[in-house]
């Protein structure tokens, strides 16, 4: 099983980035895919989650109105569509997969790194 995240990078405040995660190695119709994020010196938080089967979202209050989590369920890929980037926004942004009957994340994807520059 893998989670494959690309598309972090370095970015101004006020620009965008969009990130994709690409499942693959199992089905994934009894998870949701979620973003979860982690800053320097700071816990893990939640970004944002969708199941593949219906698109069902969940999104952080802090992103709301800026973040976008969409999917590919043909291709089994998430995509974070980030937009309005805050300095504070920096951080190595995980996918992961969160078993919807144990709410257990099971699977993890590697991180990648988005960097806003004030």
């Amino acid at each position: 099983v893998q989670l494959v995240e690309s598309g972090g990078g370095l970015v101004q405040a006020g620009g965008s980035l969009r990130l994709s995660c690409a499942a693959s190695g199992r089905s994934f119709s009894n998870y949701k895919l979620v973003w979860l994020r982690q800053a320097p010196g700071k816990e893990r938080e939640f970004v944002a989650s969708i199941t593949l089967n219906g698109g069902s979202t969940n999104t952080a209050d802090s992103v709301q109105g800026r973040f976008t989590i969409s999917r590919d369920r043909a291709n089994n890929t998430v995509y974070l569509q980030m937009n309005s980037l805050k300095p504070d926004d920096t951080a190595v942004y995980y996918c992961a997969a969160n078993n919807m009957w144990s709410q257990r994340y099971d699977y993890w994807g590697q991180g990648t790194q988005v960097t806003v520059s004030s």
